[in-house]
């Protein structure tokens, strides 16, 4: 790796769930999500970026959204699930990606709001202005994706220390 050569993150929220009498953790993907995390998928294809790791949360409706969006992939990370994910603060989230190994260049997030929104909007000290206007007129709705950058090692990464690349929720 080149020390040029920008780290990639993508904070993924999961699809639409649906709302059976189930615990929150068991809630599986509404028929929009299933549809909505397959053309996310294509999106992330489009994104060119070669995924080394996707950490994704271990609830349903998480790991349906990557087990479908994947398939849109060129190419398979490694994933790791994750129970730390579920439910986390953006610090929380931070910590996970703290601990990625130094070998990942690009590594995908799937998990929750509030959460995933807010590690955006926490690491992000710099944004393409296109791209932070329409996360803040759209919010961070479901099957929604950002991609960050920063430099250096996974330990380094804190607030304020990436920059907003890219924005893409269903209907843009």
């Amino acid at each position: 790796m080149s020390s040029a050569e920008p780290r990639r993150i993508v904070l993924f929220r999961h699809a639409k769930a649906d709302w059976p009498q189930v615990a929150d953790h068991e809630r599986p993907l509404a028929d929009r999500g299933r549809k909505d995390a397959a053309v996310a998928g294509r999106k992330l294809a489009d994104t060119g970026i070669p995924f080394d790791l996707a950490l994704c949360s271990t609830a349903t409706r998480a790991r349906e959204t990557w087990k479908i969006a994947v398939q849109e992939l060129p190419h398979r990370p490694k994933t790791v699930y994750e129970e730390r994910i579920y439910d986390a603060s953006p610090g929380e989230l931070i910590t996970v990606l703290n601990e990625s190994p130094e070998d990942a260049q690009n590594v995908a997030l799937i998990g929750h709001n509030p959460g995933i929104q807010g590690l955006a909007e926490v690491l992000s000290g710099e944004a393409e202005a296109e791209a932070r206007e329409r996360m803040s007129r759209r919010g961070f709705p479901a099957a929604a994706f950002v991609v960050l950058s920063f430099d250096g090692s996974w330990k380094s990464l804190e607030p304020g220390t990436a920059t907003l690349l890219d924005y893409w929720a269903p209907s843009e």
